[in-house]
């Protein structure tokens, strides 16, 4: 029930989630679902697109599976360990599951995150750990929140009187006992939420790329990473006698602490992030896997799941991070802004002329990493859908939820013709011309 198009692309694995065979220019004028069965031949585009289907007989097709039973022999594949090669036509139910289930940890994130102004834990996180995941209705999750994760922008504003300080930004937490039979594995998960601050908001606009320089025996300079995440990851309250240690810092002293507390167990390593979550998750594979914190002779895997997020980093970013195993999968909405951005224009897509040569400033070019799997959903009356996330895991839970409704288009193009009907009336030109134009792109859409 799916198609698969092959064309030269040797940058992205692209995977587009799809209720029907084929992708489509989204609409914008209502919920768009997944699009309508056309000739073959259009599938062929300027990309490789492998489209997953959801429907119901895609999924009777898949290879026999039990989904409560077989993610204890599967989960490796499940992480990435084939690039999630066979399992992504059509979507497998393991997959979809414990994408859905990580989601749902970085929306635990947001849940917990206190936005009153008046609280006296503002900016912070509003439960202990221990209460954490049970204050926010995942009790039953199986995992146990064993640190909490601040970030500090080394960013001021000119009117800003005190230094940056620390905030939550999302947690570490170890699967338990019970769940390490279920899992096959005993699962370190590391979370982290989206841009809330101001100074947050700052990093992800400075679009420049810097050398990470993570590894101190090797700095590689071709390696570079966006100047703003980097910075949130790498700075510290280092003018503070008692300030907070970087990001960097707070997590890889968890992550190598509960290495060698599970050492000789299985482990897997679980990043996952929405937004600026999605970089700093990144990064810190990257980081982990470039200075070596894994246990090697276990293979443990280092898995970034990534929600709406931007790209991070160059070409020598992208390729370094294939080097050293660290598998990404992109969980994106066609529609959605954030993970167009940045380097609208110098991207993957611009670096090569023709598919061969290699332009001059491809170093400067940024690039996704991993294999993309592409939703596509859109409101007219909810436009900040198109980045929220728990309109990501729900159209992943139900997928035929978020359907095309033509009454919506319906209303509009009649509001089109009146506002057409009532220029002619009045002879007003532009009002005029600026509804013939709507109602004709309504229609274009609708078609």
């Amino acid at each position: 029930m799916a198609s698969t198009n092959i064309v030269p692309n040797p940058n992205m694995k692209h995977v587009t989630f799809s209720e029907n065979i084929r992708t489509t220019r989204s609409h914008s004028f209502a919920q768009v679902p997944l699009p309508k069965k056309t000739d073959q031949a259009a599938n062929y585009s300027a990309r490789v697109s492998v489209v997953a289907s959801l429907v119901a007989t895609a999924l009777k097709t898949a290879r026999p599976t039990k989904t409560r039973t077989s993610l204890s022999r599967l989960w490796r594949e499940i992480q990435g360990s084939n690039d999630w090669e066979d399992l992504v036509q059509p979507l497998h139910p393991l997959l979809r599951r414990e994408i859905v289930r990580y989601g749902e940890f970085v929306n635990a994130c947001y849940k917990a995150f206190d936005l009153d102004p008046t609280s006296k834990r503002y900016l912070n996180c509003k439960y202990g750990k221990k209460n954490m995941l049970r204050e926010v209705g995942m009790e039953t999750s199986g995992y146990e929140v064993t640190k909490y994760i601040y970030a500090t922008p080394d960013i001021n504003f000119p009117i800003q009187t005190a230094a940056s300080c620390g905030r939550w930004i999302g947690y570490v937490a170890v699967s338990s006992d019970d769940s390490v039979r279920k899992l096959g594995r005993r699962d370190i998960v590391i979370t982290f939420r989206g841009t809330v601050t101001n100074p947050e908001w700052i990093a992800n606009l400075m679009s420049s790329l810097t050398p990470a320089r993570l590894d101190p025996h090797n700095t590689r300079p071709d390696v570079k990473v966006e100047a703003g995440f980097l910075s949130l990851y790498t700075s510290d309250e280092s003018e503070s006698k008692f300030g907070l240690g970087s990001c960097r810092e707070q997590l890889l002293s968890e992550v190598s602490r509960l290495s060698t507390k599970y050492k000789g167990e299985e482990l897997s390593i679980t990043l996952a992030g929405h937004s600026m979550g999605s970089s700093l998750a990144l990064l810190l594979a990257y980081d982990i896997a470039e200075l070596g914190l894994i246990d090697k002779e276990n293979s443990t895997p280092i898995t970034v799941f990534s929600f709406g997020g931007p790209r991070v980093g160059n070409s020598g970013f992208k390729q370094r991070c294939e080097k050293l195993g660290v598998k990404v999968l992109r969980i994106v909405n066609v529609n959605d802004p954030i993970t167009k951005m940045p380097g609208v224009v110098f991207n993957e897509n611009f670096r090569v002329l023709g598919g061969r040569y290699e332009l001059p400033w491809s170093c400067s070019c940024y690039a996704h990493v991993g294999v993309e799997l592409v939703l596509d959903f859109f409101n007219v009356q909810n436009l900040s859908c198109v980045h929220d996330l728990e309109t990501y895991i729900s159209l992943l839970k139900c997928p035929k939820r978020l359907h095309f409704q033509r009454d919506n288009v319906d209303i509009l193009i009649n509001r089109a013709r009146e506002m057409l009907v009532s220029a002619q009336q009045f002879n007003m030109l532009p009002w005029r011309s600026a509804a013939g134009n709507m109602e004709r792109l309504v229609h274009s859409q609708k078609t």
